[in-house]
């Protein structure tokens, strides 16, 4: 098979949450502890740091891996979704995986895991364990898919584990409560390893405490004595002012990142504590202190190809897309959209049926002119029930019926100093930067 053809393989053959829904769901271990053994426990040859959370788990793991190559390691990295190729899902130094080992893996292996009928994101994590166990990493940063308690990456033991924050999202497979979802979640934490903890609620703070408790796990929430002491956004930058750090300038400029950077700050500080943060056996790579963390901030996006966040593709009229997917997420995204400064904001706009559409669609800004779209997914909610949700709500535009022809239509109406959004789902941010930049 060719590469394409191995990817359409994964895509169609395998079911798949992202594209599918809850029929792409399987719940239990029992597919990813075979498929472990079968390639012989790959995960037990590389240390690795376990992160979940509802939101903030991608700019978290790509900034502590980001740090952790600064320091000298050869850092594996497991992320889902991809937005333009498969395998920015599987990275080591910011190096995705190659096309040629995706493409052995299927056909060597496939006799094996087909009568197990695995879902994608199961194949998807026994081949990123695999390739991290053959190229001799030092330590891999591990995002968790879906959840925690029974997330198919939950076979790791970690030297530490992060939960972001917990908002509704996926209640359908995850509780509708935030006690219950806080539950499974932290699921991630282990017998003895530290967990940071980077926003907790009153719902659920006792959760966390009471499962780190029964397994004897160093806890630490990151709120209750903030790394980050004042955060700025200047230009294209977030600017931060830490404890422990002095100045910091973050790549990543969301206004939600402020949150995210306290998380990574207090996991970077658990790290150093243990003794893993350093690789480098002389002061001549460390010009000052914080030197590799200040880089791996700074540099974030172009150390691992990261990309959607808060994310200018261009200028003249000044363009940006953002993957936040949820009502959690589009609390900051429209805050930020308010304070834009432009003649006119034109949004690109699609949403998956899942989501809480309502919750969502009450938070965007009233003054832009809306492209109502959805992206080439069977999750993916009809622009024109989002059309006839926003005249309900005083939103003003028309529909599309591909991201491309939505963009395409927003671009011609912009003016240079006008604004355009694309976002509402990671999946229209992914159609957007594979067909349109």
């Amino acid at each position: 098979m060719t590469y394409k053809e191995t990817c359409s393989y994964l895509f169609t053959q395998t079911p798949m949450f992202e594209k599918q829904g809850m029929s792409g769901y399987k719940e239990g271990l029992e597919n990813s502890f075979a498929l472990d053994k079968h390639f012989g426990h790959p995960h037990k040859n590389f240390r690795s740091i376990h992160i979940a959370g509802t939101n903030g788990k991608g700019s978290c793991a790509h900034t502590i891996a980001a740090i952790l190559q600064e320091c000298g390691y050869r850092v594996g990295l497991y992320t889902s979704p991809h937005l333009v190729d498969f395998r920015e899902r599987i990275r080591i130094n910011g190096q995705p995986i190659p096309e040629k080992y995706v493409v052995e893996f299927v056909e060597k292996e496939r006799e094996f895991f087909e009568p197990l009928k695995p879902t994608f994101f199961e194949l998807t994590t026994a081949l990123a364990f695999k390739y991290f166990s053959e190229m001799k990493i030092d330590i891999a940063v591990i995002e968790v898919g879906l959840g925690g308690r029974l997330d198919c990456t939950n076979i790791i033991t970690p030297i530490l584990s992060v939960i972001t924050n917990i908002s509704l999202d996926h209640t359908q497979l995850l509780g509708n409560s935030l006690e219950q979802i806080a539950m499974e979640k932290a699921g991630i934490i282990k017998t003895g390893v530290p967990v940071v903890i980077g926003e907790a609620l009153p719902e659920t703070r006792p959760i966390f405490e009471a499962v780190a408790e029964e397994n004897k796990a160093p806890i630490i929430f990151a709120e209750d004595q903030p790394e980050v002491l004042k955060a700025e956004l200047q230009f294209s930058n977030m600017i931060y002012d830490t404890r422990s750090y002095g100045k910091i300038t973050g790549e990543l400029c969301g206004l939600y990142q402020e949150k995210n950077a306290n998380t990574i700050l207090w996991a970077i500080r658990k790290l150093e504590d243990a003794g893993y943060l350093y690789r480098f056996t002389d002061d001549s790579k460390s010009p000052s202190k914080g030197y590799e963390i200040k880089a791996g901030f700074k540099n974030v996006c172009e150390i691992t190809g990261l990309k959607g966040r808060w994310q200018e593709v261009s200028k003249n009229p000044t363009t940006v897309c953002d993957t936040g997917h949820n009502t959690a997420g589009w609390q900051y995204l429209s805050q930020q959209l308010s304070q834009v400064k432009c003649n006119n904001m034109y949004i690109v706009f699609g949403v998956v049926e899942d989501k809480d559409v309502d919750g969502i669609m009450a938070l965007l800004p009233k003054n832009a002119t809306y492209f109502f779209t959805k992206a080439k997914n069977q999750r993916a909610l009809s622009e024109h029930v989002l059309h006839m949700m926003g005249q309900q709500l005083g939103l003003t535009g028309d529909t599309y019926p591909s991201v491309v022809e939505a963009y395409e239509a927003a671009k011609s109406k912009a003016k240079a100093n006008d604004f355009v959004f694309i976002g509402g789902s990671s999946y229209v941010v992914a159609e957007f930067l594979k067909n349109c930049v």
